[in-house]
């Protein structure tokens, strides 16, 4: 089910697809030229509208993870619904943006990073699109996608940004921030970043052959690092981040290539499980 908004609907229609998309935060949408919005019904619920538009010329669709008030918490977003959502539109890519903790002493707030690798502590959320026959076991072994992630470490150099290019992110459940004593924990099993959208999200993409990678911004110091957490301080960074942000998804998107040779294409690939 596809529902239109706004009054040009047969352009629209035509706009309908697209074999890129951001997730992200609200205000990314501001990266989309003619953009328009559309309702993507989905087996698992209705995702948050949808934003079609350009971006250089590109076909490009954008999706704000928490809705477009940001009214839904980490734990509650339908992470299913919002990547089949554009699975079904076509999607192929996808370039994710998050707010993290810093864990590692090195990295500072303000400082961006490209995480290789991802840590599951979430706890309640539905993990897979495969729960039934046959059984289906997707190989996670380069989550991100080597072809975006290199254009984002590449991209962000190219414009002076500090961005570290190695990183663990964890996730949690939340929408609490994490205890110190958690936070020791994940630090001595190597995680680098913390936050709380990446899973199941980047292997959701994955089960769908999509490319996923994210550029995370550092908003803090994790739980034990500094004194306290705000929300405010989140926000803040991120309003500062934004319009460097953007700049790095512009130029990512623009170079990223029409045909994919990544394994993320065939992620599927003697993925089920078939008795003989």
């Amino acid at each position: 089910m596809l529902v239109f908004s706004g009054r040009r609907k047969k352009k629209l229609k035509s706009l309908a697809k697209a074999d890129v998309a951001i997730i992200g935060g609200t205000g990314l949408e501001a990266l989309l030229k003619d953009a328009e919005q559309i309702r993507v019904g989905t087996p698992y619920g209705l995702p948050p509208p949808i934003s079609l538009g350009q971006v250089n010329g590109k076909p490009v669709a954008f999706l704000p993870r928490h809705g477009i008030h940001h009214s839904v918490p980490p734990h509650k977003v339908n992470y299913r619904a919002n990547v089949f959502a554009l699975y079904k539109i076509g999607v192929k890519q996808v370039v994710a943006t998050n707010a993290v903790g810093a864990i590692k002493s090195d990295f500072e707030p303000g400082d961006l990073v490209v995480p290789h690798d991802l840590v599951d502590f979430t706890k309640l959320r539905q993990l897979t699109f495969y729960d039934d026959a046959p059984v289906t076991h997707v190989d996670m072994s380069q989550l991100y996608c080597p072809t975006i992630r290199a254009l984002l470490i590449k991209t962000a150099r190219e414009r002076g940004v500090q961005v570290w290019d190695h990183a663990v992110l964890v996730c949690t459940e939340g929408p609490r921030y994490e205890t110190p004593a958690e936070i020791e924990m994940f630090r001595r099993l190597s995680c680098d970043i913390v936050g709380m959208t990446s899973a199941p999200e980047a292997m959701l993409a994955r089960e769908l052959e999509m490319c996923y990678a994210t550029i995370c911004f550092v908003s803090n110091m994790a739980a034990g690092m500094q004194q306290q957490l705000t929300a405010d301080e989140v926000a803040n960074v991120a309003e500062k981040k934004n319009p460097v942000i953007q700049q790095i998804l512009r130029e990512t998107i623009k170079h990223l290539p029409s045909e994919r040779h990544c394994l993320c294409a065939h992620a599927l690939r003697a993925a089920r499980f078939e008795v003989k």
